[in-house]
């Protein structure tokens, strides 16, 4: 993804916060081209869901919206052990060639 401002404030900053993630790890997970797994319309917005990887190797599901020119958002949080695994296999094949 292309490098993009991202829309912070209490409330997302919280509540990403009450699931064990930080701002910074979504911005690395956004930097380390995290793979869109969906796409949906919920009450009106889109939104994706990524899954990616930290500068620290944790994997995280992060749903997001654009709101303008930036990115919001939505929730993070880490990805279970399935989501996890297939992850690292689909990173290892996209590096191999």
């Amino acid at each position: 993804m292309d490098a993009f401002d991202f829309n912070w404030d209490k409330a997302n900053i919280e509540h990403i916060r009450h699931h064990g993630v930080a701002p910074n790890e979504v911005l690395q997970v956004f930097a380390n081209d995290a793979i869109d797994l969906r796409y949906e319309v919920v009450n009106g917005e889109e939104r994706w869901t990524s899954v990616g990887h930290t500068d620290a190797l944790r994997i995280l599901v992060v749903v997001w919206t654009m709101r303008g020119e930036s990115v919001r958002t939505v929730t993070a949080f880490e990805a279970g052990k399935r989501l996890a695994s297939e992850y690292v296999m689909q990173k290892y094949v996209m590096q191999r060639g």
